[in-house]
């Protein structure tokens, strides 16, 4: 999520989520803070939307409940956008429209114009603000593909003309900025698809992402060639290969894609499966295909397994389990990222396709977008060999701010932001229920039940102590302990008459906290429950 502001106006520039790692207990996604959009809301003008990846579109349901304003975005993005909408029943409330890239349109202080530009997704663009201070460009995640599968060529003629016309500030994506060379072009993939679905005796297998409507398309036209049948498993993929099909970004022959029951109608070597799980999540299709869990379907000794996408980092171990499992089942396993398996070229451009931006562009001031640090830092690297003033080159950090003042940029400030966690539809920064989950997940929980008289405080039978994720052995005489010390502890405080329920609860949790910690080493979460009679 970016933010573009001149005087009273405020525009939005994408706005995604991102998917939690092992340390986020229970959390369902991550999404941004919206606090300052929300103290501003009353200049907030628009949600320009590049593309329909999740992480560009994933947060708009929880943006557009805070803030609802207009949405813009190409039909295909839209068509994704609208389905979020709905699942969060907010679409009748959401005002959407649709454009492309020859569309113009003036929103407050801007003027905007849109490019063509290539990725792994359709309908993507690149945005051009024009402001009263100057033009500012921001790519959209690109590369140069001039022979792409669904031959949507990126409009190189207009990102020269906008160079010509003058650039200010270029915000260019950094994904590969390590990686040397031009992207690859989509037209390799399919040779090799079409290769390995020759070669295949039996089933095939295909996973790769569901926003990938070229690859899907690729796979449709193999599948076509070698007389198969489609079966597509997964919601996601389910969900957007109909949006692709309504729209008319897929071309499917009449009669090729079947229902997931009629799958053994069919000879192993008359079917192709289509799911999601390319990137080894445990309940996705492809996951529970790998452990023989998905109801009516069994991988079959001699069947084909693709990967048609490459493993983003820090889902290999994933990956690499669900590999093993296949080659377990007896199947054939083409898995690898680039030129490994030739089953997959990136949708992010390599060093030289972001030099050819720039060099078209040609910015006073460059920030580079997307990426980890050490990506962005490689981008100012190519700024700077391809004319672009080293001190004109910022890299942001989350909150960070840019301004431009009498044609002059200096970073100025830092607006204070952070994660806000999705949780089974509560949103919030959960940063004390996060706590609470660690501490259970690595310590365990006690639970201390205590009958105690409504009058007079006195315990009115032996405490009880419940152990949760603690500790297995020796835990009756452990219990022995905290069930003498407890009552220890609320005799005392009765002689004392200090007996509120609040300050009773935390002496004893101190005092037993403080034995446990003696007799384990272990600090479980410990929680006194008191039931008045």
């Amino acid at each position: 999520m970016y933010v573009i502001e001149y005087g009273q106006d405020i525009i939005v520039i994408d706005c995604g989520n991102k998917f939690p790692d092992e340390s986020l207990l229970g959390i369902d996604l991550i999404i941004p803070d919206f606090s300052y959009l929300i103290e501003n809301q009353h200049r907030v003008r628009a949600l320009i939307v590049t593309h329909g990846h999740e992480d560009h579109i994933g947060g708009i349901p929880y943006f557009l409940k805070k803030v609802n304003v207009p949405v813009y975005a190409t039909r295909f993005t839209l068509g994704l956008i609208e389905l979020k909408l709905k699942e969060h029943r907010f679409l009748r409330e959401s005002t959407l429209h649709e454009i492309n890239s020859d569309s113009e349109i003036q929103i407050g202080s801007f003027h905007l114009s849109f490019f063509k530009v290539n990725h792994s997704i359709p309908d993507c663009l690149g945005i051009i603000f024009k402001t009263p201070v100057g033009n500012v460009v921001h790519t959209g995640d690109f590369k140069f593909d001039l022979t792409p599968a669904n031959n949507e060529r990126p409009e190189i003629h207009k990102m020269a003309k906008i160079g010509e016309e003058g650039v200010l500030l270029l915000l260019s994506e950094s994904t590969n900025a390590e990686r040397s060379g031009f992207t690859p072009s989509e037209q390799k993939v399919e040779e090799h698809l079409n290769a390995a679905f020759i070669k295949a005796k039996q089933r095939i297998i295909v996973s790769t992402f569901a926003s990938n409507i070229s690859r899907i398309q690729q796979i449709i036209n193999a599948t076509e060639k070698t007389k198969r049948k489609l079966v597509l498993l997964g919601r996601t993929m389910l969900n957007v290969v109909e949006i692709a099909i309504e729209r008319g970004y897929l071309q499917v022959p009449d009669g090729m894609i079947i229902d997931r029951d009629e799958i053994n109608f069919y000879d192993p070597d008359e079917v192709v499966i289509l799911c999601t799980g390319s990137q080894g999540e445990p309940l996705a299709a492809l996951s529970r295909l790998s452990s023989g869990e998905f109801h009516g379907i069994d991988v079959l000794r001699g069947d084909t397994v693709i990967f048609a996408a490459g493993p983003i980092p820090g889902n290999e171990k994933n990956i690499t389990t669900i590999v093993d499992n296949f080659f377990a089942l007896g199947a054939n396993v083409i898995y690898g990222s680039g030129s490994a398996s030739g089953m997959h070229v990136s949708g992010h451009g390599y060093q030289e396709d972001l030099k050819l931006t720039l060099s078209l562009m040609k910015p006073t001031y460059f920030i580079p977008i997307h990426g980890e640090y050490r990506m962005l830092h490689h981008h100012c690297l190519l700024a700077v060999s391809v004319g672009v003033e080293k001190e004109n080159t910022f890299i942001l950090r989350n909150g960070d701010v840019v301004e431009i003042e009498n044609g002059i940029a200096r970073k100025s400030r830092n607006i204070p932001i952070g994660n806000m966690y999705v949780d089974d539809g509560d949103v919030g920064d959960m940063e004390f229920v996060l706590r609470d989950r660690k501490q259970i997940s690595k310590d365990g929980m006690l639970i201390i039940v205590l009958t105690m008289s409504k009058y007079d405080g006195r315990l009115l039978a032996e405490p009880e102590t419940f152990s949760r994720g603690f500790v297995d052995q020796n835990f009756s005489k452990l219990r022995n302990g905290i069930n003498e010390i407890t009552f220890n502890k609320v005799n005392e405080l009765l002689n004392e008459e200090r007996y509120s329920w609040n300050g009773m609860k935390k002496k004893i949790k101190r005092a037993i906290r403080d034995y446990v910690q003696q007799q384990t080493k272990k600090n479980p979460m410990i929680v006194p429950i008191f039931i008045e009679v």
